[in-house]
């Protein structure tokens, strides 16, 4: 089921990019990390990646689930105490009288929740369980 999005183009475009990885979520090994922070880990495959933030005891911070990469980007936030944020990625091209802006976050509409969940419980199957329930959960809860 895909859900309408802006433009009348699909919610979540399940395609492929070309020479990503495949269906499954594979771990970077190496991440730039943030000094005086946590650690910050990054999870990609076709369309869909996970950035999880954790601090100095490896305790769950927040993550963000990117789809739609390469085409009508957006990005799902979670963070404790807040719950959710769903953004479309502005990637700066917009700008009347040329010049590239940086790209940024910006509030957007209404989240494929089902569509979002059901593709992470079919890719998220390589992570540790406990990172796998902690991200399930939180969407099945939409909070």
């Amino acid at each position: 089921m895909k859900l309408p999005g802006a433009g009348g183009q699909p919610a979540f475009d399940s395609r492929a990019r070309p020479g990503r990885l495949g269906g499954m979520l594979r771990e970077f090994v190496h991440v730039k990390q943030e000094s005086h922070a946590g650690r910050r880990r990054w999870f990609e495959s076709d369309g869909f990646d996970l950035v999880v933030w954790q601090d100095q005891a490896d305790r769950v911070e927040g993550f963000q689930i990117c789809y739609n990469l390469g085409r009508g980007e957006h990005a799902l936030t979670w963070r404790p105490g807040l719950g959710f944020v769903h953004s479309v990625v502005d990637d700066g091209d917009q700008r009347e009288g040329g010049g590239k802006l940086t790209p940024i976050l910006v509030p957007d509409g209404a989240v494929p929740w089902v569509e979002l969940t059901a593709r992470f419980a079919e890719r998220g199957t390589t992570l540790e369980p406990a990172l796998r329930e902690l991200v399930g959960t939180r969407l099945a809860a939409r909070k």
